[in-house]
């Protein structure tokens, strides 16, 4: 697959750069980007939630009444469950929502959600992105001149750039990685994905 090569002013420049089809037009394995995605949100998960349970609470462990002959249904103390404040039966317990997958397995996804850009037609290619300064309107004209302004975009450099970084950081809906750290669900949370010239030779030997 061949895709024009645009500057930052979003002229083409005549070139071409040619798209690896291993990577870009394979048929997408859907079980493995699904895979992926949940493991990339479950490592974000903290697992802090602690709710307190019956032998936690500091209520009194008196029986409230006897057990028969009350008329009513046998209770133990103030902290039963069944009551108002009492404890939460098998509640919440910190733990740890991360696992692993498979390298290949994360590899073929990866792959799978490039192909599924690359068929949508929501990868553009520019041959570099360099601001002289971080400024928030460097990056907005940059995404009026190729078209994603107002679009949740993905740009994709070869090695990171601070000054860009610091451009697109207050811009709510533009994210920038370098090309080494792209995973699966970055590449998917997006309606376009902007990849530099350098970016696409690191991608294509994925």
């Amino acid at each position: 697959m061949e895709l024009a090569v645009y500057n930052q002013q979003g002229q083409d420049t005549g070139r071409r750069v040619t798209l690896n089809d291993e990577v870009f037009a394979i048929e997408p394995n859907e079980h493995a980007l699904y895979l992926d995605v949940k493991q990339y949100l479950a490592n974000q998960r903290q697992g802090t939630h602690k709710s307190k349970e019956r032998s936690e609470l500091s209520g009194s462990t008196r029986k409230l009444h006897k057990q028969k002959g009350g008329g009513g249904a046998r209770i133990g103390d103030i902290n039963s469950p069944v009551l108002v404040g009492g404890a939460r039966v098998f509640g919440p317990r910190p733990r740890d929502y991360r696992f692993k997958l498979n390298k290949k397995l994360k590899d073929l996804a990866r792959r799978s959600a490039l192909s599924l850009k690359a068929a949508a037609g929501e990868i553009i290619v520019v041959d570099n992105v360099t601001f002289e300064a971080p400024k928030t309107k460097e990056y907005i004209n940059f995404a009026k001149n190729i078209k994603v302004e107002g679009k949740k975009v993905l740009l994709v450099l070869s090695e990171k750039n601070n000054n860009v970084l610091l451009s697109m950081r207050n811009v709510p809906d533009a994210r920038l990685m370098a090309a080494s750290d792209i995973n699966t669900y970055a590449v998917l949370n997006n309606n376009a994905l902007v990849l530099t010239e350098g970016s696409v030779d690191v991608l294509n030997k994925l």
